[in-house]
């Protein structure tokens, strides 16, 4: 997927204000239009201005590509880092227009699942009940296994007097459930925006992703671990400690066990009416030959051991 610099489009700087957006889409629109530009890509250029536009216009947009960082490069190959979109805080109804709008995948990719801005109007008089807003949180693996108290900082996207887009940040506490997985949301109530005409607050829903771990690989309700090991364990078989989120436990290494092979603690994965299972994915790692010692010995084992390797290759 390429990546798109917004702001390379409409040829303004990563600080401009909201006038100075405004004023380049009206200038690039009008040459670009394809009633009057006799250029071949006045179409596509068009395109490319008004998609622009409508990420760089809307705050909250503008915020949340402003995440992806400066170091990325117009036409290169681009996936959204994991967690790009956490801890901003946006509002409105599902943004369903991109496709019709004839927007591009980078587009589609990033906010074909997030919500679209605008306020709610009425008349004088007119009471109605605020917008619900929404974020994205990355918690821990463990916190699903006993719930947690976790104070939540969010980013809320805002434009200053002169134009210039700022955040405000807001710190909540808020309560992990037990056994949330990934792709849920907790709610909390009131927390959206605010009422129209003294009309109740709208609620803030939080949807749950899981921070990168460096042992554990989240896969619905299940976890998969890479455990390491040695080749006297794999053989002869063994019981070996396993750290999982609710606590280590033992594992019985069967012998003859193979590189890759896949044991489950059933009932140990994410909890829930119907818990997930734990995976350990056995990983033989071998000593290294740094030593006199340990040389002699696997040049013993080469002698002694009726072992090819590579016996399933067809002689080669």
């Amino acid at each position: 997927m390429e990546f798109r610099d917004y702001y390379e489009v409409l040829g303004v700087d990563r600080d401009a204000t909201e006038n100075d957006i405004r004023k380049a889409y009206r200038k690039l629109a009008r040459k670009y239009h394809p009633d009057v530009s006799d250029e071949s890509d006045a179409e596509e250029k068009f395109k490319k201005v008004g998609e622009a536009y409508e990420v760089l216009k809307d705050p909250e947009k503008r915020t949340a590509y402003n995440q992806l960082g400066e170091s990325w490069k117009t036409g290169q190959d681009f996936q959204p880092p994991p967690g790009w979109d956490a801890g901003f805080e946006f509002s409105g109804a599902d943004f369903s227009r991109a496709n019709e709008a004839g927007f591009s995948d980078f587009f589609e990719n990033l906010f074909g699942r997030h919500y679209q801005g605008g306020e709610r109007a009425g008349p004088a008089g007119f009471r109605g009940r605020g917008e619900d807003h929404h974020a994205k949180i990355l918690v821990d693996v463990e916190d699903s296994y006993v719930g947690a108290s976790r104070s939540i900082s969010l980013r809320v996207p805002e434009l200053t007097q002169d134009g210039h887009l700022t955040a405000r940040e807001r710190t909540l506490n808020v309560r992990i459930p037990k056994g949330i997985r990934p792709g849920q949301s907790i709610r909390l109530g009131g927390q959206g925006g605010a009422g129209i005409g003294g009309g109740e607050s709208g609620d803030l829903y939080l949807e749950v992703e899981f921070k990168p771990h460096r042992l554990y690989e989240i896969d619905a309700a299940d976890i998969h671990m890479r455990l390491p090991v040695a080749p006297w364990e794999a053989a002869l078989g063994a019981t070996v400690k396993v750290p999982t989120p609710s606590g280590t436990v033992e594992l019985k290494v069967p012998a003859n066990s193979r590189n890759g092979s896949k044991l489950r603690l059933k009932g140990r994965g994410l909890p829930g009416k119907i818990p997930g299972d734990f995976y350990v994915d056995l990983q033989v790692a071998l000593p290294p030959a740094n030593n006199k010692k340990a040389k002699d010995f696997y040049a013993e084992m080469a002698r002694e051991l009726e072992f090819d390797p590579r016996a399933n290759l067809g002689g080669v």
